[in-house]
């Protein structure tokens, strides 16, 4: 669909992508959209979506082109909304504004949207192209559009390990076998989630804490504070053996225990003494005492907003998310070093015996980090 526009389209739809991309860690659960609005070959205005409940793109594109916007091109990375929110449609403004060309991206895929800002625009003599940089305008924001399309989260899966698939040392020994450079990338994939995952096994190994510890200046960068950069830690605990005492319940941000319906009935006392100190928890569907995973990501979607799941676990249960086929992106940090046979594995995968049971992946993506490299890969067989 590109071929039908020309190479300033693609330029200052480039620029709205770029703008786009500065909302990614703050927008959340929004998506990340960006807009320039363009007069005579001239850019009068643009803008990008800081925060749910701010200003949207366009809004904030008009204020700065103010009168320079009648008969202007909008060149808006994701479909103007429709529907009243926390902030008007953006559609309207752009028709109040007198534009005389919109060319977007992508549709949005959220159904109170859907199509439906585009023929309003259309429906007020508003010339409508789309399809421009489609792609690249997806890549923004894959949870968003996900949840959208799939109901469910878009989940990714990180795992730090040695050249020889080792996680840790027989003992438990695990700080540090990435460098520097691989941790904060991973401080950045967490300010970038809505949440973050582990099981009740890391907790009671490790003690983690799971927060985002990223220096003031590169939290600014990102739009964020030491507040707002927090993800909802989630702990599995389906026996509800969270320690009282645990690090991550000191440490700012909120962590919610996902436990069992048995246990919930049977730890009475224990659930009360934890919500009498903030500490919030949920029962959900389990079997053979592991919690299921599907109904972890829906609740997550649908109760708690989250679009982008991060799962930083012990092997049991990144094998568990991996075999679900539930993983969307699988993020390897992997160390020059060996640490051996007897050291723990990354995955535990019960039932591959044979080559036709094994779990096939697309290289996505490899950077030298540091180090390390940073490899993401995709399941072919996702769900």
């Amino acid at each position: 669909m590109d071929a039908a526009f020309s190479e300033s389209d693609r330029a200052f739809m480039l620029q709205a992508i770029e703008l786009a991309k500065k909302g990614i860690y703050s927008t959340k659960p929004n998506p990340a959209v960006g807009c320039v609005l363009v007069q005579d070959g001239v850019v009068v205005g643009e803008g990008w979506h800081r925060k749910a409940g701010l200003p949207h793109a366009e809004r904030i594109a008009l204020a700065e082109a103010g009168d320079r916007s009648r008969g202007a091109t909008a060149y808006v990375t994701l479909e103007p909304c429709s529907h009243y929110g926390r902030t008007p449609p953006c559609a309207d403004g752009l028709v109040e504004a007198g534009v005389s060309r919109v060319v977007v991206a992508m549709r949005d895929p959220n159904p109170l949207v859907a199509g439906q800002g585009l023929a309003k625009i259309q429906q007020a003599g508003i010339v409508v192209e789309e399809g421009l940089l489609e792609q690249e305008a997806r890549a923004l924001n894959p949870g968003f559009i996900h949840m959208m399309e799939q109901k469910r989260p878009y989940v990714r899966l990180k795992m730090a390990s040695s050249l020889d698939g080792r996680t840790a040392m027989a003992n438990g020994e695990s700080q540090w076998i990435t460098g520097p450079e691989a941790r904060r990338q991973v401080h950045k994939l967490r300010a970038r989630s809505g949440a973050v995952v582990t099981g009740i096994g890391t907790v009671l190994a490790d003690d983690p804490s799971l927060t985002v510890r990223l220096e003031p200046e590169t939290l600014q960068e990102m739009n964020l504070d030491a507040e707002s950069c927090q993800p909802l830690r989630v702990v599995l605990d389906p026996g509800l053996s969270m320690p009282l005492d645990s690090k991550m319940l000191t440490l700012p941000g909120r962590v919610l225990l996902m436990t069992s319906p048995e246990s919930a009935e049977r730890e009475v006392d224990l659930l009360e003494t934890m919500a009498a100190k903030g500490i919030e928890w949920v029962a959900l569907a389990c079997e053979e005492g592991r919690l299921d995973i599907e109904a972890v990501l829906n609740y997550l979607g649908h109760e708690e907003s989250v679009h982008d799941v991060l799962v930083e676990s012990g092997a049991v249960l990144a094998g568990a998310f991996m075999q679900s086929g539930f993983v969307d992106e699988l993020h390897c940090f992997i160390a020059p070093v060996l640490m051996g046979h007897q050291a723990r594995p990354m995955f535990m995968l019960p039932g591959l015996e044979s080559m036709q049971d094994k779990l096939s992946y697309s290289f996505e993506f490899i950077d030298k980090v540091g180090q390390d490299v940073h490899v993401i890969l995709k399941p072919d067989n996702a769900r």
